[in-house]
């Protein structure tokens, strides 16, 4: 059964939902394997630190943040991972890392990612590491009333930008010669070193 609070949450609400038990899901991709769901329609929830406040960040479990974009588009300096011992107090009844992502219930702004929002029905945490709540989108969207963010994630499979791209160069390597040092003769460098350019 999902937490007293969210479960009042959702009744009063009058939303469908379905509440599933399965293995301890530690991560929302494990979420995604044992509700046999794409982890597109996984909701991921983050708590970030925005202007010395907290608040919720979600997303589909297979995307990631990019922080430095999602910075700019939050337009603010100060944007961080909050720490999970700061936190804890705010979800007294959820497991930490098993928060629903519905920030009302706990007096935070939800900003969620677009890609979330264009599924039919998404599945969360439900507060326990071990049930979840499958719903559909629109009805998550109307109890969260989130701010819909399109930038700031990086999608699966997304390739980095070539100027970050990682380039070898080969370092010619010296002859041996008399005029070595034996310390040096004993000991030589590995016949292939390698130079990774900047990142």
């Amino acid at each position: 059964m999902p937490t007293k609070q969210l479960k009042s949450f959702l009744d009063q609400s009058g939303a469908e939902y379905l509440c599933m038990t399965h293995p301890p899901a530690y991560t929302a991709q494990e979420l995604a394997h044992h509700g046999h769901i794409a982890g597109d329609r996984v909701a991921k929830t983050v708590i970030i630190e925005l202007d010395g406040k907290m608040a919720m960040l979600v997303m589909p479990a297979t995307w990631r943040v990019h922080w430095a974009r999602l910075s700019q588009v939050l337009e603010t300096d100060f944007l961080e991972l909050a720490d999970e011992m700061e936190f804890m107090d705010r979800f007294p009844e959820c497991e930490v890392g098993a928060m629903p992502p519905f920030g009302p219930m706990f007096d935070m702004a939800v900003y969620c990612s677009e890609a979330l929002t264009r599924q039919p029905d998404i599945v969360f945490a439900a507060g326990s590491h071990t049930e979840s709540i499958h719903m559909a989108t629109r009805d998550f969207l109307l109890l969260a009333r989130p701010i819909i963010i399109n930038q700031g994630f990086i999608r699966p499979g997304t390739r980095k930008p070539a100027w970050m791209a990682r380039t070898a160069k080969k370092i010619p390597q010296p002859e041996f010669r008399d005029t070595l040092t034996e310390t040096y003769q004993d000991n030589p460098e590995p016949a292939d070193s390698w130079e990774l350019a900047g990142y």
